[in-house]
């Protein structure tokens, strides 16, 4: 469990006085770091901190999942490893409840894209040519983000990708709540297999396009109001949410060899891929 992980689960437990919860910051991060600079960091960072009649609160612990705001995230990329490839395209639907309130789709520019990430997504270097430059789009991006949960099919690839970008550029790494919309439909709805493209026909989303940015934000967008509607009732807060779809992979024992082959299945194919 990393160090913010460790500061959310306190979080989720109680408030603490604002004095108190900086000495927290310090037994974490370091004696001699700051404190109030790293909370003002964490905030910077997505951290969905608040300061309430002197006491902090982890707001995600409060609000009722259902009033939260969620960012649903896909990209491509040139490759499947961040040190050696970049975000060729960024699509992300923000919503709560069941409106949309905003979208986000850029393309971004690269020297050069493989020929097998073309013939995957049909993403040429024509198209790359005159976008914008990577840390002017993920700038944008995390402006767009704010301190909304991050949600993306098979998340920890979308999420750890960017965030290693946005480091390398100078941008912060990520500190948003997120959860895995494959994990919440494993709890949810019932089917064969959770891979997008099987639940986009599965389902009857039926976007057209598949292996791009926005059509596939797009497709695990519905995939989430499907799973959001069939949440059991003692399913309150935003964090609630998290640690129910976390629990995703443990659901019964007889069908879990089943279930990590389909997580394996999705992971492996994107990750080889550098896309989803």
């Amino acid at each position: 469990m990393n160090k913010i992980e460790k500061l959310a689960q306190k979080l989720i437990k109680k408030s603490y006085p604002k004095e108190q919860f900086l000495g927290m910051l310090q037994t974490l991060f370091g004696m001699f770091e700051d404190p109030e600079i790293i909370y003002q960091t964490l905030i910077a960072r997505g951290f969905p901190l608040e300061e309430k009649e002197g006491k902090v609160t982890l707001k995600t612990a409060k609000t009722p999942y259902r009033h939260q705001e969620y960012v649903v995230v896909d990209i491509e990329t040139s490759g499947s490893k961040p040190e050696h490839s970049q975000v060729i395209e960024l699509g992300a639907i923000k919503f709560r409840g069941d409106r949309i309130v905003d979208r986000f789709e850029s393309f971004i520019y690269a020297d050069e894209v493989p020929e097998y990430i073309t013939k995957l997504t049909g993403i040429e270097q024509k198209h790359l040519d005159d976008a914008p430059s990577q840390k002017d789009v993920l700038r944008r991006f995390k402006e767009f983000l704010g301190d909304a949960v991050f949600v993306a099919h098979n998340v920890n690839f979308d999420y750890n990708f960017i965030s290693s970008k946005l480091e390398q550029l100078g941008l912060g790494r990520l500190a948003n709540r997120k959860i895995c919309s494959i994990d919440l439909a494993r709890k949810t709805i019932e089917s064969e297999r959770y891979g997008l493209e099987f639940l986009n026909e599965a389902l009857g989303i039926n976007t057209a396009v598949s292996h791009r940015a926005y059509a596939d934000a797009l497709t695990a967008y519905k995939i989430m109001q499907m799973a959001l509607a069939r949440v059991p009732k003692e399913i309150k807060s935003t964090e609630d949410l998290i640690a129910f779809s976390k629990r995703a992979k443990n659901r019964t024992k007889k069908s879990r060899p089943q279930k990590q082959a389909h997580k394996k299945e999705e992971t492996s194919q994107k990750s080889a891929m550098g896309t989803k």
